[in-house]
């Protein structure tokens, strides 16, 4: 591997260790849903990722972030986004859906949704590839497309990878400590902490 593609490996391994909104929302996802439904949002996070990298390869990227509305419009679509699935969390408490029973196809389905969503209307994926990504790429006008699309390809490949691991792990531990009389406060758990993460993503994306 060149030096270059290694180091920005490196740094994606640890922009995705460090904790965030991801790795808070599919750890109490996983934990209260299981890690089938983990793994659906997953997917669902690395197609909003590659839908960013394409985005950035065809200049859509640079006009968010240098537009303060269309900025400010996706960032609060996010945290409102995210403070609504904390209610749906909170309000479906009760709901007791087996990881193995057929309704959990639709679960999963919803899961790869709001995965894909959260990650489309996050403004701080948009900004990994405005802020991060471009000090990457060798300063070849006509290879700016094609490596962006690269190293975009490695930082999902990543990411995915860590998100994996953080769900299976959070399988493993649910299967450990849940007992049946649990799962609603651990479903109201993972409800608080989608409401914290909305408000993280408003702090620190704030201009």
């Amino acid at each position: 591997m060149p030096p270059s593609l290694f180091a920005f490996a490196l740094t994606c391994v640890v922009i995705e260790i460090t904790p965030g909104p991801n790795m808070a929302y599919l750890a109490a996802l996983s934990l209260a849903r299981g890690w089938r439904t983990g793994i659906a949002a997953v997917a669902g996070v690395a197609l909003g990722l590659s839908v960013y990298g394409i985005a950035a390869a065809l200049g859509l990227a640079a006009i968010i972030e240098s537009s303060p509305v269309l900025y400010q419009a996706l960032r609060w679509a996010g945290v409102i986004y995210l403070l609504w699935l904390g209610w749906d969390a909170w309000s479906s408490a009760d709901d007791v859906t087996p990881d193995e029973a057929p309704a959990a196809h639709h679960e999963r389905a919803s899961a790869f949704r709001r995965g894909l969503i959260t990650n489309l209307l996050n403004p701080k994926a948009a900004i990994f590839y405005i802020a991060v990504l471009p000090d990457f790429l060798d300063g070849n006008p006509g290879l700016v497309a094609a490596q962006t699309l690269t190293l975009s390809a490695i930082y999902v490949g990543i990411a995915t990878l860590v998100h994996a691991g953080i769900v299976v792990s959070a399988g493993r531990l649910r299967a450990i400590i849940v007992k049946p009389g649990q799962m609603r406060r651990i479903r109201r758990g993972l409800a608080l902490a989608l409401v914290a993460i909305a408000a993280w993503l408003a702090w620190s994306s704030a201009r």
